[in-house]
Parts: structure tokens; sequence; C-alpha cells
């Protein structure tokens, strides 16, 4: 199997580069690191950037995730290749759009484009927003599955990721400690279907209700409680319908009840999703 080490960015093409890189300093609260060509490059922690906007087609979306070492890519494109799923391998200039050493790129059952890389880049200077969201850093990702147990069986046994909870056919895996860094929620089509942040305490999720109500965004869903990481949450649309999600105080497992830890089962229903009640408004949960 493959050992992902963690989540590392989004990379989405949206329609208008401007005003996609303005919500992402004025209302999330990202940094710009840099802008290149048709593309910007954003910050949310000590890391060179997790999420970039490029001007193009708004379908455009790659998520990527960080092995250990050259060694450990190289197996991976093997095991990859063994389980009949074609890779690409990045060349030289692409790695550097990517500020990474180097890359191979692939795509899950349900079409979602997922990077491989090793090695990528960190910044010198610390994460400073644009506007004071209390971000701690880029934590996961929700990804749309059109077979959830397929591509549940991908992520395990291919990529190694680990399953901590359920909610009906939604699985919600992790790759380290953390109970979860991708969620696959089941959907028509494949895509990106949020991505999170999180934040340092309840106190940002609240301020940034009352900051978003006042800019019109759309509240898609929260604040509420999962009860399955335990997290605190709020979840907003962005540019070109991308869902945005804050989050505090998710569930982190030890190494021991990483070892032991036995998935638990939760009912296709509101209450699985929110402990506190609050149900989504716009965003699509099927079963």
């Amino acid at each position: 199997m493959i050992d992902l080490l963690d989540v590392s960015y989004v990379r989405l093409g949206t329609a208008d580069l401007d005003s996609s890189v303005r919500y992402a300093t004025e209302v999330l609260g990202l940094q710009v690191a840099r802008r290149s060509g048709k593309s910007v490059y954003l910050r949310s922690d000590a890391r060179d950037h997790t999420l970039v906007y490029t001007e193009g087609n708004t379908g455009d979306q790659v998520s990527g995730f960080q092995v250990r070492t050259p060694d450990e890519l190289a197996n991976a494109a093997a095991v990859l290749e063994a389980a009949g799923v074609a890779i690409k391998q990045g060349s030289v200039a692409e790695a550097e759009q990517r500020s990474v050493n180097d890359f191979i790129t692939f795509s899950d059952p349900s079409g979602n484009l997922i990077d491989l890389v090793i090695a990528p880049h960190h910044s010198g200077r610390r994460y400073f927003p644009s506007r004071d969201a209390g971000i701690t850093g880029f934590s996961h990702i929700g990804l749309c599955t059109t077979n959830a147990k397929r591509d549940e069986a991908f992520w395990t046994t291919v990529l190694g990721a680990r399953v901590s909870d359920r909610i009906g056919d939604a699985a919600l895996l992790r790759i380290d400690g953390v109970h979860h860094k991708v969620a696959l929620l089941p959907a028509p089509k494949g895509g990106v279907q949020h991505i999170n942040h999180q934040v340092e305490s309840i106190d940002d999720i609240m301020r940034a209700w009352y900051i978003l109500r006042e800019k019109n965004v759309r509240i898609r869903f929260g604040p509420g409680r999962h009860p399955t990481s335990g997290a605190m949450f709020l979840y907003f649309e962005g540019p070109d319908g991308m869902v945005f999600e804050y989050s505090s105080g998710v569930r982190i497992l030890t190494e021991e009840e990483d070892k032991t830890h036995q998935p638990r089962q939760f009912p296709f229903e509101p209450i699985s999703f929110c402990m506190w009640g609050s149900k989504p408004e716009g965003m699509e949960f099927h079963s």
C-alpha cells in the first residue's frame, strides 16, 4: 500500500481570478504567497501554499497529497499501476509550478484528480493573514464519490487510508492521527465537495458567522458540531460554488488509538452530521 503523509494543497480553476483571490484574502483569510502567470498561490500555514487559483475551467480541480521520499513515490507509482490505475509523471516545469521536488498524477475511481508529491516547499516566513480569521492551517478535503464502497476500498487498500467513522456509506478517512483528512461523500459526480481550514476556537467560528452574514456570504451549514470528529464547524460558499469550512476541536487519535480504533456507523440523517441540530442549506448529501 501507499503511505500518505499529509494533504498538501488544492488547485482550483476559476472563471474570475481577481474575484476569487479577493474572496480568499478578504473573506476566507488567506495570504497571497505570489502570483505567477494566470495563477495565484495562497498560504494558510507555514507551507509555501495550500490553495492555488488558476484562471480557467472551474472543473479543473487537483488535490495534492505528500509521501515521504523519492523511493516511496516510485513505490506509489508501481502500486497504482499494479492496481490498473493510469499515472502521469510530472515534468520539472510542473513540479516547479507546484513548489514540490517531484510528483505523479492519477485519478481515483470517481475521477478526482490526485497529485502525489514529495518535498512540498515550506516558507521561511510565517503565515500572516489578510484578516484575523484565526486559521491555524489547511486540514482536510471532502471529495465526491459516485460509488462510496468502491472508492472507500480504493482509498484504504491502495492509498493506505483508514476509516475513522461512516455516516451511511460516506466514509471519513484518516492518514495520520487527525480524525479525517479525506471525507468521501456520495454524489452524482466526482469533484472537491469542500475545503477545510482549522481555526483556533469556537470564538473564531462564531466571529466568522457574523462577518460572513455582514458580507452576504451564503452560509451552507452550521454553526454546528460533528458527532463523528467532535469538531465545531461552519460551512460557507466561495467562488464558483466551492464550499469552505472552518472547524475547531477535531479529534486527534493517539498512536495506540490509531492502531485499535474501530470505525463507528452513523445513520444517514441530519443528526449524524450535526449534534446541535443544524441542517445544511443548499449542500447536497446523498445516501
